[in-house]
């Protein structure tokens, strides 16, 4: 949790469990498995586990593990039909996979010595960019050039229309980048403070304090690995709607 320095003090080094490491030794390339395909595939054999194992017997008295899959499907069933309508639940499996992957590895994230992937820009740029690679190529091929109406504010007056079009256009370019930094930032952020708080439990004097407010963060980190999969599902469901229905 803190190493020793030189003169007797502690070092804390909230950042090491971020680090990307080789599993099997050796330098990190492009096809070295890694701890962050490990739990990666983790979180994957969780969905699984979940949604296909624990609700295969589709029991009328459904056990702990039926009834969570259960609530999750209702639950981001009615979101992408109450946000996007009738015509986005086409959409619905994309969405569950994307909501039920991302809560996974939040949550096995809090498992101590684990290691989370949605932390890493890497994992979740790849997910935004995903969500905005596929709500553009459906907002042109649904729509045509109608679909550049979403750039086009037609309530707002003439003379502003070209002004906004242009910062519609940027916060359209942007959205990618902040529907990644959003999940990657909140999650690191929340780790690392829990292992300061570690750092600081190895201190007789504030031992108790540390303890306190590593059980205060940890309690907190289960609200936001949950609340950071809901935000980026609900936001990928908002741009999926301005793809089926782009005009103001």
């Amino acid at each position: 949790m803190a190493d020793k320095a030189e003169g007797g003090g502690l070092v804390f080094k909230p950042m090491e469990q971020f680090e990307i490491t080789a599993l099997f030794g050796g330098d990190v390339t492009w096809y070295t498995p890694t701890n962050t395909a490990l739990w990666m595939g983790f979180s994957i054999i969780a969905v699984i586990l979940l949604l296909v194992v624990g609700s295969s017997k589709r029991a009328i008295v459904p056990s702990r593990a039926q009834s969570v899959a259960e609530l999750a499907y209702g639950f981001i069933y009615k979101m992408v039909e109450d946000i996007c309508g009738k015509e986005g639940l086409k959409f619905f499996p994309y969405i569950m996979t994307l909501f039920m992957f991302i809560v996974c590895a939040n949550f096995l994230g809090l498992i101590p010595s684990s290691f989370t992937p949605t932390s890493h820009f890497a994992v979740t740029v790849v997910l935004a960019m995903a969500v905005f690679v596929t709500v553009t190529i459906l907002g042109f091929v649904k729509n045509g050039s109608a679909f550049l109406s979403l750039f086009w504010v037609a309530s707002a007056p003439l003379a502003l229309r070209p002004v906004l079009a242009i910062i519609e256009i940027i916060s359209y370019f942007v959205r990618p980048v902040s529907h990644s930094i959003r999940l990657a930032g909140n999650v690191m952020a929340g780790h690392a403070v829990i292992k300061v708080f570690a750092g600081f439990a190895a201190l007789t004097l504030v031992s108790p304090v540390a303890i306190l407010g590593i059980t205060a963060m940890y309690g907190l980190e289960v609200l936001v690995s949950f609340i950071q999969a809901y935000v980026f599902t609900i936001l990928t469901c908002v741009y999926l709607k301005d793809a089926l229905h782009p005009h103001h």
